[in-house]
């Protein structure tokens, strides 16, 4: 199997200025994303997918290759991450290469177990799903969920829940944001099933403000103070 690992880094971030290659705790964060998918041994390629020289500087400088640049089109505020995948895609094939699977890391995931990403990785090719990815449990049910109206009155929204115990209640889970595994096609993503690995959310955070950026810093701390 030929597989290709894409870590999308554009430069323009907003929350968190230059946060792709901001440091984190001794090294730029897009590293820990390079080097999961290093140690993982799946990947033919581990590129960056950049519009700014100085994270493609960066990703090279830890093992990641940069190609060509990101277009202009997809480093605007309004492109998606599938529009990102597609045209990385889209160039490979333009420059020949084609490859059987593709996994996207994203470049602010410095939680990310290398293990999580060989388990999705085995999931996907031992099923027939065309895209594997990591979940976690929602903290708290979101079956008490709230709404809020215009008058700063709040209501259950499902009000049959009320009184349930929270040990009664299905479990949910919700999307890491971490990184994700597709089958392709002719350099394609396939349509088809969804399947998910469970992790546990102390190897899940959000990095959209600094706050985020602090609770994830301890996180990583406490995973290697477990580790040691």
């Amino acid at each position: 199997m030929k597989n290709l690992c894409i870590i999308p880094a554009r430069g323009g971030s907003k929350r968190i200025p230059r946060k792709n290659i901001k440091d984190f705790l001794g090294k730029p964060i897009i590293a820990y994303s390079i080097e999961a998918a290093l140690r993982s041994g799946l990947f033919e390629e581990v590129m960056v997918s950049t519009d700014d020289q100085e994270i493609a500087d960066v990703a090279m400088q830890y093992g990641a290759s940069v190609p060509f640049m990101r277009s202009a089109e997809t480093a605007n505020d309004f492109a998606t991450t599938k529009n990102v995948l597609d045209e990385v895609l889209a160039r490979y094939q333009q420059l020949g290469k084609s490859f059987d699977a593709m996994c996207c890391i994203y470049a602010t995931a410095p939680l990310i177990a290398t293990q999580d990403v060989i388990d999705a990785y085995n999931r996907l090719m031992q099923s027939d799903f065309s895209c594997v990815y990591p979940i976690v449990l929602f903290s708290y049910p979101i079956w008490r969920c709230l709404d809020v109206v215009e008058d700063g009155s709040m209501m259950r929204h499902w009000p049959e829940y009320e009184n349930s115990r929270s040990q009664d209640l299905p479990k949910t889970y919700h999307d890491t944001g971490t990184f994700y595994w597709y089958k392709l096609s002719q350099n394609a993503i396939m349509p088809g099933k969804l399947g998910a690995i469970i992790v546990p959310e102390e190897r899940v955070q959000d990095i959209d403000t600094e706050t985020d950026w602090k609770l994830a810093e301890i996180k990583y701390q406490l995973q290697n103070a477990k580790q040691a």
